[in-house]
């Protein structure tokens, strides 16, 4: 009987109808799935030390990142209530929570734990916000941002 059973699997699955698509190109990728977001403790808040909002500054410009109700860890460290700093420059925080935070010359990543940098920036006006990342460097939900800031940047 068991022989049987294989045997009239086999035979479903070589009749199986391949699809005419899978002749042509291959099909776009499909997006992997997102990564499952890590959760934030309540009370948990990002900010900037400094500069302060409104400040002139000179470049390259020293930034301090407070967090206040979690740790810092670096990328690749999963330990709970714990994240790495990732400065967003003149950009918003991205649409998609769920994505890892890409690596750009706006989304800045300090993913070896480090809470505070010296950041070069062109003369003129400046936002700068910051955005607390898991070990993956997505955002925790609820997301644990700071409030956006402005500085003006001499030469």
């Amino acid at each position: 009987m068991r022989t049987l059973v294989i045997a009239a699997l086999a035979l479903a699955a070589s009749l199986t109808a391949v699809p005419l698509a899978s002749a042509q190109a291959p099909a776009a990728p499909v997006p992997a799935a997102a990564l499952p977001r890590t959760a934030s403790p309540p009370g948990a808040e990002a900010y900037i030390i400094s500069p302060k909002d409104g400040a002139t500054v000179k470049s390259p410009v020293v930034v301090q990142f407070g967090l206040k109700g979690m740790g810092v860890a670096p990328a690749g460290v999963k330990f709970d209530n714990t994240g790495h700093h990732h400065l967003l420059i003149d950009t918003d925080a991205p649409a998609d929570p769920g994505a890892p935070l890409p690596a750009t010359d706006k989304i800045v990543h300090f993913g070896k734990g480090q809470t505070e940098a010296s950041v070069p920036l062109s003369p003129g006006k400046h936002t700068l916000q910051l955005l607390l990342g898991d070990q993956n460097h997505v955002p925790h939900n609820p997301p644990v941002i700071s409030r956006k800031i402005t500085i003006t940047v001499t030469q």
